[in-house]
């Protein structure tokens, strides 16, 4: 009797199911942060184009990692089947795919950040479920083409019940494989026991955001002056997010310095806090874009703790790297000119959330987040720009990149219709560190028209504008543009957000309609 072709790719299939199973069990269990599927996820996008990176960000936001990790189980799922059909006839080629597919593995593993060699033993544990399901599988479907033992092997085979056979040997390992998925999860805990700490955690000095009474307009529907923990953006590389509790980590202060520096986390606790409210805003924001938010930000002065380390002369970048592997480059001077460059401890009166940095994350004002704000903090080495690539900078991104000046139109929504007549509107305008000076918004490309800012205490937030324009019945465009305290007006030439920042008037069509 024969065995169809899918029959021999089901079999890939289920062996290939097994072994990512148990590579996620063994990852759990050991408490690996990256499981192989996350590990090549990662070395992806460390690969991929910056220009590359600025489109699935554009496009997709917030889904573009479970995409991308959706795209790799889907070529797993055609190698695997490819690997099940090559094994009917060629065990040693489908034995090739799959430690092809492990090498990879492998590769994406040792590129992290100093990995473990138990970082390998998960890709170690899949390769050999992979060999051995489908070796026991592929037993179990030659029987059936071959129904006639041997001399001294028994009676034949009989074709139903080695179809029945096969069909319990796929079943068992799917039964053993979603186990294993359940314990996985069951095991790997390490979130939740971050979670659990960071909720019993209480950071002294840190006080509860009060919003400055001149920091508002109060025109309803512009972005809120604090944005929640929930609503703030989130950009970053790590596909598992780093689970570290407060007792394991430290900070490593060294390179060009008299004093190198190691850090607990009591020790942060136990110095003097800095707060401020300060607005981050990603690169990769386009013109009108949202990726941007304003916090209570609680922490230690960097300023404070390199002055203890003792810069050398020469030095003028610090290399900073994330638990992850994750690299930037900031500019010594900017965490040194007075502004409230910190190590983050605390978000509007709160421990940081996991997804924002826990336990410590790097803010510093002015600049961009690729340049600065670097999530799950573990090392600082003081160095030269000249002698090191960070993370973006090798995909084509600036080495150093200050915010650009920039404005937003929030009330009225682009796409709605007003009635004719006087119309509010506002929204947004920001450059860090530098300040708003004053805000103007034009209908249909004519007369600039000034419009009352709110006057926060800061010069590190963005600031909230309001005004009213009068709209004939008909539609319209609005545009809008700021002015900075050092004098800058916001330029209407666009530029896409690579290599620094994006620049251009945001604009919104609205339609008037008699009342």
């Amino acid at each position: 009797m024969r065995t169809n072709r899918g029959a021999w790719m089901l079999a890939g299939l289920v062996a290939g199911a097994a072994g990512l199973a148990t590579s996620y069990a063994v990852a759990a269990v050991m408490a690996v942060r990256d499981s192989p599927v996350v590990a090549v996820a990662e070395l992806v996008i460390r690969l991929a184009p910056g220009a590359a990176v600025e489109r699935a960000i554009d496009s997709l936001g917030a889904a573009d990692k479970p995409l991308l990790v959706g795209g790799i189980l889907v070529l797993l799922a055609v190698a695997f089947a490819w690997a099940g059909l090559l094994a009917r006839r060629r065990w040693w080629a489908a034995s090739l795919v799959f430690g092809g597919l492990a090498a990879v593995g492998v590769a994406a593993v040792a590129i992290q950040d100093q990995p473990s060699a138990m970082s390998y033993l998960p890709i170690a544990a899949g390769l050999v479920t992979w060999l051995g399901v489908l070796s026991i599988l592929a037993t179990r479907l030659r029987a059936l083409e071959d129904p006639q033992p041997g001399f001294g092997q028994g009676p034949p085979i009989d074709a139903a019940a080695g179809r029945r056979g096969f069909l319990f040997g796929v079943g068992s390992v799917v039964l053993v494989s979603a186990g294993l998925g359940v314990l996985g999860r069951f095991w790997g805990r390490s979130r939740r026991r971050v979670e659990e700490s960071r909720s019993l955690l209480r950071i002294p000095r840190v006080t509860e955001p009060k919003v400055p009474g001149r920091a508002r307009v109060g025109l309803a529907g512009v972005s809120s002056w604090q944005t929640s923990e929930e609503d703030f953006y989130l950009i970053h590389t790590a596909i598992a997010l780093p689970t570290i509790e407060p007792e394991e980590w430290s900070l490593r202060i060294h390179g060009m310095v008299d004093r190198p520096v190691t850090l607990t986390y009591q020790d942060l606790l136990d110095r003097k806090r800095s707060e401020a409210w300060i607005t981050l805003n990603c690169v990769s924001n386009v013109v009108g874009g949202d990726l941007i938010g304003n916090a209570w930000w609680s922490g230690v002065r960097l300023a404070d703790l390199l002055e203890e380390a003792g810069v050398r002369p020469g030095a003028d970048a610090l290399l900073q790297t994330s638990d992850d592997g994750w690299t930037c480059g900031t500019p010594i001077s900017a965490v040194t000119d007075g502004r409230d460059a910190m190590l983050a401890l605390a978000m509007n009166g709160r421990p940081l959330p996991v997804e924002h940095g826990f336990p410590v994350r790097t803010i510093v004002p002015g600049l961009y987040g690729f340049v600065s704000a670097t999530k799950w903090l573990v090392d600082i080495e003081v160095t030269t720009f000249d002698d090191f690539d960070a993370y973006w900078t090798t995909k084509g991104w600036s080495e150093q990149a200050p915010v650009r000046l920039a404005s937003r139109i929030d009330v009225p929504r682009g796409g709605s219709d007003v009635e004719a007549g006087q119309v509010r509107v506002g929204g947004v305008a920001w450059q860090q560190h530098v300040g708003i000076a004053g805000v103007e918004v034009s209908v249909d490309g004519g007369a600039w028209q000034s419009v009352e800012i709110a006057a926060p205490p800061t010069d590190d937030t963005w600031v909230q504008w309001a005004g009213t324009v009068d709209l004939a019945p008909g539609d319209h465009v609005l545009r809008v543009r700021a002015t900075s305290k050092d004098g800058e007006v916001q330029t209407g030439t666009e530029r896409s957000v690579l290599p620094d920042g994006a620049t251009g008037w945001h604009e919104v069509e609205v339609t008037a309609r008699e009342a």
